[in-house]
């Protein structure tokens, strides 16, 4: 069975087109421009993970078809990669079951914070189609954990305005990477293979306080050295073409719905 991903939503938090800049450098003609917030969904063989949940997650998850899911992980508690969260609670209800969320301390209590009404005991799993029933669980950096029989280490990213969590999937056979302005030194011995798949976030070409600009990216990407890289997270400064021209040709500027295998 092939393994895949699906670039669920390919925007930063004001989505393209935004409400304040429009289409900004983006052509509106070109539809690989048209960005939701972004979630990202993995299938190795039979386990599908959800990596965030954008506010978007309703249709995005109805446009691909995505009806079941073993495992969520958070990278960060800002609005823009979390405030689906609600939209899990159909998922209860089509598994009729509790499905598992999980993320670095910091991530997690701020979700168990301002969303208690969602997060539940796994005894509560009868509950689950009257009630959400997520069931939340702390990870450490650097300390793999599994999604049934996928190997997930968490890695911190350094620079961006709330702690911020990497994944790398199987030793190293994806990497994901979420905003940040570095990634810490010490992730790099927890990636053992040449990665199928590298996702980092662009948000602009330029860079800002918080987060990476696209000579940051082109050197991690340089660095990790995946077969392919897919950026994503991308606000509307960055046009697709534009970002596409100016990146090697294994690296390839996300779009929603985009579906590689590998």
């Amino acid at each position: 069975m092939t393994d895949c991903i699906i670039t669920l939503g390919a925007g930063a938090a004001p989505g393209v087109p935004s409400l304040s800049c429009g289409w900004g450098d983006c052509n509106p003609q070109n539809s690989k421009n048209r960005r939701s917030r972004t979630s990202t969904y993995y299938k190795f063989g039979t386990t599908e993970i959800l990596v965030d949940t954008s506010p978007d997650l309703r249709l995005q998850l109805i446009n691909n078809q995505i009806r079941r899911l073993d495992g969520v992980l958070y990278t960060h508690s800002h609005a823009d990669h979390l405030h689906g969260i609600d939209d899990l609670r159909e998922i209860n209800r089509i598994s009729r079951t509790t499905l598992h969320l999980y993320g670095h301390a910091e991530t997690m209590n701020d979700i168990r914070s301002r969303f208690p009404y969602l997060i539940c005991d796994e005894d509560d799993a009868s509950e689950c189609l009257r009630r959400p029933c997520l069931i939340a669980h702390n990870v450490a950096h650097y300390e793999p954990f599994y999604v049934k029989d996928v190997k997930i280490t968490p890695i911190k990213l350094i620079g961006h305005n709330a702690p911020c969590t990497g994944y790398i999937f199987n030793d190293g056979q994806v990497v994901h990477i979420a905003d940040f302005r570095h990634i810490e030194d010490m992730a790099f011995n927890y990636i053992g293979r040449r990665p199928e798949i590298l996702v980092l976030p662009l948000t602009t070409p330029f860079g800002q306080r918080f987060h990476a600009g696209l000579d940051d990216i082109l050197m991690y990407i340089e660095k990790i050295n995946p077969r392919r890289a897919i950026i994503n997270h991308m606000a509307s400064e960055c046009d697709f073409d534009a970002v596409d021209k100016a990146t090697p040709p294994h690296a390839t500027p996300a779009w929603d719905g985009m579906k590689i295998e590998f």
